[in-house]
Protein backbone atom coordinates (compact mmCIF):
# COMPACT_ATOMS: atom_id res chain seq x y z
CA UNK A 1 0.00 0.00 0.00
CA UNK A 2 1.26 3.49 -0.78
CA UNK A 3 2.17 5.93 1.92
CA UNK A 4 -0.33 8.75 2.39
CA UNK A 5 0.87 12.23 3.06
CA UNK A 6 -1.10 15.11 4.51
CA UNK A 7 0.08 17.63 1.90
CA UNK A 8 -3.29 19.11 0.93
CA UNK A 9 -4.67 19.47 4.47
CA UNK A 10 -1.34 20.88 5.67
CA UNK A 11 -1.23 23.45 2.88
CA UNK A 12 -4.85 24.41 3.56
CA UNK A 13 -4.13 24.88 7.28
CA UNK A 14 -1.09 27.01 6.47
CA UNK A 15 -3.01 29.11 3.93
CA UNK A 16 -5.84 29.70 6.40
CA UNK A 17 -3.38 30.92 9.03
CA UNK A 18 -1.49 33.07 6.53
CA UNK A 19 -4.72 34.71 5.35
CA UNK A 20 -5.53 35.67 8.93
CA UNK A 21 -2.01 37.10 9.36
CA UNK A 22 -2.22 39.23 6.22
CA UNK A 23 -1.06 42.76 6.94
CA UNK A 24 1.19 41.82 9.85
CA UNK A 25 4.75 43.11 9.66
CA UNK A 26 7.87 41.12 8.78
CA UNK A 27 8.02 37.47 9.75
CA UNK A 28 4.72 37.81 11.54
CA UNK A 29 2.95 37.27 8.19
CA UNK A 30 5.58 35.05 6.60
CA UNK A 31 6.86 32.42 9.04
CA UNK A 32 4.44 29.73 10.18
CA UNK A 33 5.58 29.44 13.81
CA UNK A 34 5.65 33.22 14.25
CA UNK A 35 2.28 33.55 12.54
CA UNK A 36 0.74 31.05 14.98
CA UNK A 37 2.16 32.89 18.00
CA UNK A 38 1.03 36.25 16.67
CA UNK A 39 -2.47 35.02 15.91
CA UNK A 40 -2.79 33.59 19.43
CA UNK A 41 -1.74 36.91 20.92
CA UNK A 42 -3.98 38.93 18.63
CA UNK A 43 -6.91 36.68 19.47
CA UNK A 44 -6.32 37.24 23.17
CA UNK A 45 -6.13 41.00 22.67
CA UNK A 46 -9.29 40.97 20.57
CA UNK A 47 -11.17 39.00 23.25
CA UNK A 48 -9.93 41.31 26.01
CA UNK A 49 -10.66 44.48 24.10
CA UNK A 50 -14.19 43.45 23.17
CA UNK A 51 -14.87 43.63 26.91
CA UNK A 52 -12.88 46.86 27.33
CA UNK A 53 -14.77 48.59 24.50
CA UNK A 54 -17.99 48.32 26.49
CA UNK A 55 -16.29 49.91 29.52
CA UNK A 56 -14.77 52.70 27.44
CA UNK A 57 -18.07 53.60 25.81
CA UNK A 58 -19.86 53.66 29.16
CA UNK A 59 -17.15 56.01 30.51
CA UNK A 60 -17.58 58.26 27.47
CA UNK A 61 -21.36 58.38 27.89
CA UNK A 62 -21.03 59.28 31.56
CA UNK A 63 -18.54 62.05 30.74
CA UNK A 64 -20.90 63.53 28.16
CA UNK A 65 -23.89 63.36 30.50
CA UNK A 66 -21.86 64.95 33.30
CA UNK A 67 -20.72 67.78 31.02
CA UNK A 68 -24.29 68.41 29.87
CA UNK A 69 -25.62 68.25 33.42
CA UNK A 70 -23.02 70.72 34.69
CA UNK A 71 -23.89 73.12 31.86
CA UNK A 72 -27.42 73.02 33.28
CA UNK A 73 -26.28 73.56 36.87
CA UNK A 74 -26.37 70.00 38.15
CA UNK A 75 -23.93 67.17 38.79
CA UNK A 76 -24.11 63.75 37.16
CA UNK A 77 -24.97 61.91 40.38
CA UNK A 78 -27.76 64.35 41.28
CA UNK A 79 -29.14 64.09 37.74
CA UNK A 80 -29.23 60.28 37.85
CA UNK A 81 -30.83 60.36 41.31
CA UNK A 82 -33.45 62.90 40.14
CA UNK A 83 -34.21 60.84 37.05
CA UNK A 84 -34.72 57.77 39.20
CA UNK A 85 -37.12 59.69 41.48
CA UNK A 86 -38.96 61.16 38.46
CA UNK A 87 -39.20 57.65 36.97
CA UNK A 88 -37.40 58.69 33.78
CA UNK A 89 -35.86 55.55 32.32
CA UNK A 90 -33.38 56.60 29.64
CA UNK A 91 -30.18 54.60 29.35
CA UNK A 92 -26.82 56.33 29.43
CA UNK A 93 -26.17 55.89 25.72
CA UNK A 94 -29.40 57.64 24.71
CA UNK A 95 -28.97 60.29 27.37
CA UNK A 96 -25.46 61.11 26.18
CA UNK A 97 -26.76 61.39 22.60
CA UNK A 98 -29.36 63.87 23.87
CA UNK A 99 -26.72 65.86 25.74
CA UNK A 100 -24.42 65.90 22.71
CA UNK A 101 -26.86 66.45 19.82
CA UNK A 102 -30.07 67.88 21.32
CA UNK A 103 -29.33 70.18 24.28
CA UNK A 104 -32.93 71.44 24.46
CA UNK A 105 -34.34 67.96 25.04
CA UNK A 106 -31.57 67.22 27.54
CA UNK A 107 -32.42 70.46 29.38
CA UNK A 108 -36.05 69.26 29.66
CA UNK A 109 -34.86 65.99 31.23
CA UNK A 110 -32.64 67.93 33.67
CA UNK A 111 -35.54 70.20 34.66
CA UNK A 112 -37.80 67.20 35.36
CA UNK A 113 -35.04 65.61 37.45
CA UNK A 114 -34.57 68.87 39.39
CA UNK A 115 -38.32 69.08 40.01
CA UNK A 116 -38.35 65.50 41.31
CA UNK A 117 -35.45 66.26 43.66
CA UNK A 118 -37.16 69.39 44.97
CA UNK A 119 -40.42 67.53 45.67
Amino acid sequence: MTRTRSVVPRVRRRKRLMRRAKGFWGGRHRLLRTVKETLLRSGNFAYRDRKNRKREFRKLWIQRINAGARMNGMSYSRLVNGMKKADIQIDRKALSELAFHDPAAFRAVVEKAQAALAA
